[in-house]
């Protein structure tokens, strides 16, 4: 992507932590910026503030709760109206940066494993869903937001959602792999020709409050003495920028960190995974 060229990006898990960074750094480039909360009135709050303190951009937040399909399908729904009132039609960059870690097992109110809707089946479906969009623009990118966690993970294809046994630390890892698997098996669906390319970026240990959100208190304990050795958002969502901006034209690679590419775990990389995950991330999702 180039710098000195206006671009059209949305971002999930806006109105705190990276997303928040990404929208920040992004929005002082003066690009055009959708971004996805889960609050309307953090939603609202951060539009405001952005939109003041950076007033070369163009903002717009839309709400959703990204463990709902139904409530994916209206924010995908809504976008080509924000677009629209910019007076453009596609999509130049999506960061599925949203995501979640939940101790104890819950479903979402759909029935799926909550930190699998909301770090695997959301950008899946997300992605999927914004494609026509993507499609438009010369050059679009989508970076989902990934971990070092995924190495040594597997994925039990009997119980891909951890339902049987339960093991937080494990589910979270499974989805953190899947995020690298889906975006390998997008660009080989997409083809070498394509204008569309899809990476997985791991931002590194980075001091936010996703573990202190967990229903456990010593898990939100260990978080918290854990997350003051990691960077800040601020320059995981710089690292992000970096290869959401440089670097991809000259590298297949579908792993990045720290604006580099990086082998990732060789699971990740199995064709007959990514195909299968594919086909049971569509039936769960009610896509073709």
């Amino acid at each position: 992507m180039s710098k000195s060229t206006r671009k059209t990006i949305l971002v999930t898990g806006a109105t705190s932590g990276i997303g928040l960074a990404l929208m920040e750094n992004l929005a002082a480039r003066g690009q055009r910026l959708i971004g996805v909360g889960r609050s309307l009135e953090r939603s609202q709050d951060q539009q405001s503030r952005l939109t003041q303190t950076f007033p070369r951009a163009r903002i717009s937040y839309l709400v959703a709760d990204l463990s709902l399909q139904t409530q994916i399908r209206e924010l995908t729904a809504q976008v080509p109206d924000v677009l629209a009132e910019w007076g453009t039609n596609g999509l130049d960059g999506l960061i599925n940066n949203a995501g979640t870690f939940t101790f104890w097992q819950s479903l979402t109110a759909e029935g799926f494993e909550t930190q699998w809707a909301v770090n695997h089946l959301a950008p899946f479906l997300l992605t999927n869903l914004m494609l026509p969009l993507l499609e438009k623009a010369p050059s679009a990118r989508i970076i989902t937001v990934s971990s070092g966690s995924h190495y040594g993970a597997r994925l039990n294809w009997s119980d891909i959602q951890g339902l049987e046994r339960y093991n937080p630390l494990k589910v979270y890892k499974g989805t953190k792999l899947a995020n690298v698997l889906f975006s390998a098996e997008l660009n080989r669906r997409l083809g070498p020709d394509s204008t569309i390319r899809a990476v997985a970026v791991d931002p590194g240990l980075v001091n936010t409050a996703i573990g202190q959100k967990s229903q456990s208190r010593i898990a939100a304990l260990v978080w918290k003495m854990r997350r003051k050795k990691g960077c800040s958002p601020v320059q995981a969502a710089a690292e992000i920028v970096q290869t959401l901006e440089n670097g991809l034209d000259d590298s297949r690679a579908v792993y990045w960190k720290h604006g580099q590419p990086k082998k990732p775990n060789a699971f990740a990389l199995e064709e007959d995974y990514g195909w299968r995950l594919w086909e049971i991330s569509a039936q769960m999702t009610g896509l073709n």
